[in-house]
């Protein structure tokens, strides 16, 4: 993880392995990804993590990541220093966030704590959140994610929020964020380039079906997933067909209330998403007790054999088909502000976060000039 700008501008975006395709349908290739066990690095005081390879290339990075969302819940910055700087001396490495969430808060908390020398140790994501408009604006959402992480470069730069069905085409249009992502890479800004979304493995297809070179796809994979607008069934098997790093999500749920219900357990929602052939599961954590959860599960990880999770999704299956634990699919409760405005949608008011960016956002994204060629047809 000591790899800086300069390094990276000498010799690319990193050595590229001649990997093969990995099939979420076979059993030995799925459990030598799930369990991580042959990529692990010298563990020592780092918790016995598991590290994974991201996807063509050679870099490995931790078979969970920390959620850069529910940084912005922990009760004070104190606390969420110091849930970030237990993760990293756990062996934590991958570490994600948006440039909306909270109006920028977020990145900033995750900045601060990456002081001290811990930025070198971390593979370092955000999501850029222009939703349409252009790679101009893109740039500038760029510059300040760097600003506020308090450094010259990022590991990984994603698409945030692809979870419309207009959203590839406005990706992809002439002047929008893809342009984006060759500049970054180009002037040695951003190391690798992915994209985000939870609401519909189409868009996600849609998306690969175009074409660019993605290093990564982040998409929600859970047991409920499984029987309902399946991202696990649908998108998985073309993203590791194609060799890029598949980046779980939302292994919860997102609000864990499947487990709430008594449905399921929070250990083998997480040991049924480390299971997939992933390269790393991102987890929220808004308090130090679900960091250690975490992290139990990870020292102690025995990948779930084929046959516990056909019984896990089948468990499920009953309260899985209307998405009522899966929100992010059905609701607007996970759509950002930010994700709704370019497309002429409206917001949901009742949610704190929306009404504290509407109030408070000073942000590039307000101005009307950024839009890209298609979205003003």
């Amino acid at each position: 993880m000591n790899t800086t700008r300069r390094d990276f501008l000498k010799v690319g975006a990193g050595a590229v392995a001649a990997t093969s395709a990995v099939s979420a349908n076979s059993n030995e290739s799925f459990s030598s990804i799930a369990s991580g066990r042959s990529a692990a690095a010298s563990a020592g005081d780092e918790g016995n993590m598991i590290y994974r390879r991201f996807g063509r290339t050679d870099v490995q990075i931790s078979a969970i990541g920390v959620g850069g969302h529910h940084l912005g819940d922990l009760p004070t910055l104190d606390e969420a220093v110091q849930l970030v700087h237990e993760a990293v001396d756990a062996g934590v490495t991958f570490f994600d966030n948006a440039w909306e969430y909270y109006n920028g808060k977020t990145e900033t908390i995750l900045g601060r704590a990456l002081r001290d020398g811990r930025r070198e140790k971390v593979f370092l994501m955000t999501k850029v959140c222009t939703h349409g408009r252009s790679g101009k604006l893109a740039m500038k959402m760029l510059e300040d994610s760097l600003r506020r992480y308090q450094t010259d470069h990022l590991d990984l730069w994603q698409i945030h929020g692809i979870v419309y069905d207009n959203d590839p085409e406005l990706a992809y249009a002439k002047g929008g964020v893809l342009e984006a992502f060759d500049r970054a890479k180009k002037e040695g800004k951003v190391r690798f380039a992915g994209f985000t979304g939870h609401k519909d493995p189409a868009f996600h297809l849609k998306m690969l079906e175009l074409g660019y070179p993605f290093d990564s796809v982040q998409m929600p994979l859970n047991p409920f997933d499984a029987n309902f607008h399946s991202f696990e069934k649908q998108v998985l098997p073309e993203v590791n067909r194609r060799g890029m790093a598949a980046l779980g999500m939302k292994s919860m749920g997102g609000t864990a209330w499947g487990i709430k219900a008594g449905v399921v357990q929070a250990e083998e929602m997480l040991r049924y998403a480390m299971s997939l052939p992933v390269t790393t599961t991102i987890c929220g954590m808004d308090s130090l007790d679900v960091l250690h959860q975490n992290l139990r599960v990870v020292r102690g990880f025995q990948p779930m054999t084929q046959s516990e999770m056909e019984d896990l999704r089948l468990r499920c299956a009953p309260t899985a088909a209307d998405g009522r634990f899966e929100p992010y699919k059905v609701s607007l409760r996970y759509d950002n502000p930010m994700t709704r405005m370019p497309h002429g949608f409206p917001f949901d008011h009742t949610q704190r976060e929306v009404t504290e960016m509407l109030e408070k956002a000073d942000g590039p994204w307000l101005v009307p000039e950024t839009t890209p060629e298609t979205s003003r047809r």
